[in-house]
């Protein structure tokens, strides 16, 4: 599940990825962050993904397509976690998703949100 998170203020977006997320999950973050890169040329991009579990292997297509078309657009991400694999996800997400990406503990979440705003 993705959910927008009450944090999200200007061109920085938050999301909590929760469970396991599936293709039609997309539909709640793409065209908020198109809306984003409309109105202020860049989005800068929180995912908050202590809960997540797995993404379903029919969702992989939606979310490699969103770092195509979102790569360049995409100024700063910031990804919440607390497994080390999160942490690495971060390093691949930088060249696939983001400008920038950077990871963050859950302690240090405020971090995260002053960092991409």
């Amino acid at each position: 599940m993705i959910q927008k998170m009450n944090q999200s203020a200007g061109n920085a977006v938050g999301y909590k990825i929760s469970g396991t997320v599936i293709k039609a999950d997309y539909d709640t973050m793409v065209p908020d962050v198109e809306a984003l890169v409309v109105q202020n040329g860049t989005v800068n991009l929180l995912l908050e993904m202590t809960e997540f579990k797995w993404e379903k292997v029919s969702a992989w297509g939606t979310d490699m397509k969103f770092g195509r078309d979102y790569h360049k657009k995409i100024k700063k991400m910031a990804i919440v976690g607390d497994k080390k694999w999160q942490e690495w996800l971060t390093k691949v997400a930088e060249p696939f998703y983001a400008v920038e990406a950077k990871f963050f503990s859950p302690d240090d979440i405020d971090d995260a949100w002053a960092w991409v705003k």
